[in-house]
């Protein structure tokens, strides 16, 4: 067997090596791994599409780590395998990130049914990684049951996981009325659940009129999906304190089986599985580009010259664009003589 072969049927008995090692390989920018990736999400593909995903995302501070950890216990608790993807935001100046998730889950982290793996952000927007739905396709081969995103925790241009997942959970503080004003328009109107997290002490009471103030605006953000009987929730937990999380478990349960029975959730899962094709081409043209020694050589030439003012930057894109399609253009019709 070729390696793709071999992790493929590594990550279908469920070791984790195997399954570690595949997603190393398809987040990998070398181009040399470009066809091997492909190729072991081809294998792979055909067995996946079952478990349950979920991304979770909120402010910075809202508690997102303590609660995945919280939730990922109840779940394992219930004998649910489950799988945590946490996204990290990645320096502009280094390009490093922490991966600091797995110090911060640890009783989640060494659990046998549970899976936690880290990646940076790098340059994507979003606050996923570049290939997160790749690894949720990965995940899903091996075998598990649930699948929860970490995103960065960026705030209104969240909005890219909501395309990969199945229900997106966003985790607020009490107190949050300036943040629901600054992010209801984005954020909010992805929302499937939202969870007031430390609901707890002194905040008990800013906690429940977060919730009554979330709830009052749901059905204004998602009037369509109202109509089609899609309703979000709002539930408060601590999950310091380990109180409510069964609640928001058994509520993302009722919110899929709910989808899954009326033709919501598989409907979006065809619509992200064309998005998916379409971006997989934008990033395969893009990476094809740069790679072109002739774009390398002209980049070169014109760079300069935009960044000095003697050549606009519209215009040095349209020379670059016209001479790589022209160079496409004569390799197809020289192919054909």
């Amino acid at each position: 067997m070729t390696e793709p072969e071999e992790l493929a049927a590594g990550v279908r008995r469920g070791e984790r090596r195997a399954l570690a090692k595949a997603i190393t390989l398809i987040e990998s920018v070398r181009p040399e791994d470009d066809r091997r990736a492909a190729l072991l999400l081809e294998a792979l593909s055909a067995g996946s599409g079952s478990a349950l995903r979920v991304a979770i995302s909120g402010p910075p501070g809202a508690g997102k780590s303590t609660l995945i950890e919280t939730l990922g216990l109840a779940a394992v608790g219930h004998g649910l395998r489950t799988a945590v993807l946490t996204i990290d935001p990645s320096s502009r100046r280094s390009g490093g990130s922490i991966l600091g998730d797995k110090t911060r889950m640890p009783r989640l982290s060494v659990h046998p049914l549970a899976f936690i793996r880290p990646s940076a952000a790098g340059e994507t927007l979003g606050g996923v990684a570049r290939r997160t739905r790749e690894s949720m396709v990965l995940l899903e081969a091996a075998g598990f049951e649930l699948i929860l995103v970490e995103t960065v925790g960026v705030g209104q241009s969240e909005t890219e996981v909501a395309g990969m997942v199945d229900l997106f959970v966003l985790v607020l503080l009490p107190n949050a009325g300036d943040e629901l004003q600054g992010i209801k328009r984005g954020i909010m109107e992805l929302a499937d659940l939202v969870v007031i997290n430390k609901a707890d002490g002194v905040f008990l009471a800013a906690a429940e009129l977060t919730r009554s103030q979330v709830q009052a605006a749901l059905p204004l953000l998602h009037p369509e999906e109202e109509k089609k009987g899609w309703k979000p929730e709002v539930r408060m937990v601590s999950a310091l304190e380990e109180r409510g999380i069964d609640g928001v478990l058994t509520a993302i349960r009722d919110l899929h089986h709910r989808g899954m029975n009326n033709g919501y959730l598989p409907e979006k899962r065809r619509r992200q599985a064309t998005v998916w094709m379409w971006e997989r081409l934008h990033d395969g043209l893009r990476r094809r580009f740069l790679a072109d020694s002739g774009m390398q050589e002209l980049a070169a030439e014109l760079e300069p010259r935009v960044r000095r003012g003697e050549l606009g930057a519209v215009t040095a894109a349209e020379r670059m664009l016209s001479l790589f399609l022209g160079s496409r253009n004569e390799n197809h019709v020289g192919n054909h003589r």
